[in-house]
């Protein structure tokens, strides 16, 4: 299984978890010159950008680690973008949803973690 295909399994998996427990799935990979928002959800208080990390068992990182602070500000840029697009009253926060993935070649979810407000936007000068 490729990256990319695993990638596209772990957002579907996080899109499902994440509607189940009633938010509602906005848009899937939105795509802009900054980079990807793979999952925006929302409820009815929050506009949720979404960031799905799926490492396999026994990696040296947990999954949320990948997101830096260059993921963080292409993240945040992309949102901006939406944003202007798609204007909300809704409050914005950054998110990240991590996967723990059995070893194999299949994707099977070991464990996963829903991260509210992963991170925060401090410094909107270096947007």
């Amino acid at each position: 299984m490729s990256t990319r295909e695993t990638g596209s399994q772990a957002e579907t998996f996080a899109a499902g978890v994440l509607q189940e427990k009633g938010m509602k799935l906005l848009t899937r990979n939105y795509y802009t010159p900054y980079g990807e928002v793979d999952l925006i959800v929302c409820d009815e208080k929050y506009i949720a950008f979404v960031e799905v990390k799926a490492r396999r068992v026994g990696s040296m990182v947990r999954p949320a680690q990948a997101v830096d602070r260059r993921k963080q500000k292409r993240i945040t840029q992309s949102a901006i973008c939406y944003l202007m697009e798609n204007p909300a009253e809704l409050q914005p926060r950054f998110d990240v949803f991590e996967i723990v993935m059995e070893k194999g070649k299949n994707f099977s979810v070991q464990s996963y973690q829903y991260i509210i407000n992963a991170y925060e936007v401090t410094n909107y000068e270096s947007i």
